[in-house]
């Protein structure tokens, strides 16, 4: 049931006319910062990191109206709890396409990113494996401020609002990928984020 509602997921997704806009933010940021810091690498190469995590916490909230308001509005979420099938499972499979439309894409544009401000090879590499541990929190605290705003007018500032503090962790370690022990902490955020959204997804969309 998981990997059905995972491929039902992602083949939304990439229907959608909004599937490349979190890549596209991703560069154009990565891109006008050169511009309005000025011209000198080093200090390009050492505020990279922060550039490049603020906008991938940026691009993984840019769908979040989308991951499951229309579900809720369409009635697509009753549905699933009339057939018996958990919410639990429904957000955790949410949360693994989100993770896929959003930061493999990114992954992939990295190394453009990564030209623009002047990183070199083992420092592009390293952010992308710290993106790579890291992301998959993101994309589990953007399905929960889904969940929480799903139905509400607005919904999308409020999200922001509310994975903006909870995010502060992994940007945190992320950004610190030069530190002993930082993959670690990165990995065990994700781990955690990922135990627990679901759950908390789940409650949120709940019917009282």
């Amino acid at each position: 049931m998981f990997v059905t509602l995972l491929l039902r997921d992602l083949s939304l997704i990439a229907r959608s006319p909004a599937l490349w806009l979190p890549v596209m933010f991703f560069v154009l940021a990565a891109a006008l910062f050169p511009f309005a810091v000025g011209p000198d690498a080093r200090l390009l190469a050492r505020i990279a990191p922060g550039i490049i995590w603020v906008s991938a916490l940026l691009a993984s909230l840019l769908p979040v109206e989308t991951l499951l308001a229309p579900d809720v509005e369409d009635g697509s979420i009753d549905q699933l709890i009339a057939r018996g099938i958990a919410l639990e499972l429904v957000c955790a499979a949410r949360i693994m396409a989100h993770w896929v439309g959003f930061a493999v894409p990114l992954l992939a544009a990295l190394p453009a990113a990564g030209v623009l401000l002047g990183l070199s090879a083992d420092d592009g590499t390293r952010i992308a494996i710290a993106l790579a541990l890291g992301t998959p929190a993101l994309a589990s605290l953007a399905v929960v401020a889904a969940a929480l705003t799903a139905g509400l007018k607005g919904g999308g500032a409020l999200a922001g609002l509310i994975v903006l503090p909870l995010a502060l962790p992994v940007l945190i370690f992320g950004v610190g990928s030069d530190v002993a022990g930082a993959f670690r902490l990165l990995a065990a955020a994700s781990l955690v984020a990922l135990a627990v959204s679901p759950f908390a997804a789940a409650a949120a969309l709940r019917p009282e």
